[in-house]
């Protein structure tokens, strides 16, 4: 395996879609929860977590097969991503993630005993997740062996391993992450490319803000109804000046 560092988007082969500063694809699958669970219970160990992983850090598919034990932080609930395994003419290559530039990214609570097992008596510079002969994810292969054959068990045909990226976008803005958080998850280069990326996620957004500012407004207006009321429940009379 050779080693790069740096790699341009046309030459990447990590299964990353977003190759410009605001490039929009023209589908995204955005798939729930349950489907997430569905699709990760038609994956043999330790690829069910993988798929986990994947749909609930964002991470691009080249850097969760980059990914070492070393990078796990699990008693902060983080992992960094410094590094990226891409396939190119047929090598694989290690590069650096596709912004060029390292991050930490927040692992949710529930897959962290997960990863301690996986990751446990291991040495840190060891990759995290390899093929049943102990070799580095290939993403071709991964499609092939794995990937392709559980969404068609699971009846959630076409997906690809990028929309699990899209996903965690969408179940981490339902979850009230602003663009920003999104954006440092993702490995963007700028909110602007989150928003372009994503707009729709963040219309919805814009309808959930206009209703808490409307349950908020009508709270405030009730307060001050009660406000105004006297001791024994009538308005009463305020003095001007």
């Amino acid at each position: 395996m050779r080693r790069r560092v740096r790699l341009g988007a046309a030459g990447r082969g990590d299964g990353s879609a977003d190759s410009g500063p605001y490039s929009r694809r023209g589908r995204q699958r955005f798939l729930t929860h349950a489907e997430v669970d569905k699709l990760a219970a038609e994956c043999a160990p330790p690829f069910d977590l993988f798929v986990l992983l994947v749909a609930y850090t964002g991470l691009r598919f080249g850097e969760a097969a980059g990914l070492r034990v070393g990078d796990l932080d699990l008693d902060r609930g983080r992992l960094r991503v410094e590094t990226s395994l891409v396939e190119v003419v047929g090598q694989l290559e290690e590069t650096t993630p596709k912004s060029h530039r390292s991050r930490t990214v927040p692992v949710p609570r529930f897959l962290r005993e997960q990863l301690a097992a996986l990751a446990g008596g291991r040495n840190p510079a060891d990759r995290l997740f390899t093929t049943k002969n102990g070799r580095s994810l290939r993403n071709s292969s991964f499609r092939q062996q794995v990937f392709d054959p559980a969404v068609r068990r699971a009846g959630l045909a076409p997906l690809t391993p990028h929309d699990l990226r899209d996903t965690a976008a969408s179940l981490a803005v339902a979850s009230g992450a602003t663009v920003e958080a999104v954006q440092r998850m993702l490995g963007h280069a700028s909110a602007a490319m989150t928003l372009d990326v994503y707009a729709g996620l963040f219309d919805d957004e814009l309808d959930d803000v206009a209703d808490r500012m409307s349950g908020a407004a009508e709270a405030a207006r009730q307060r001050e109804v009660r406000t105004d009321c006297g001791p024994d429940g009538n308005a009463e009379e305020r003095e001007t000046s």
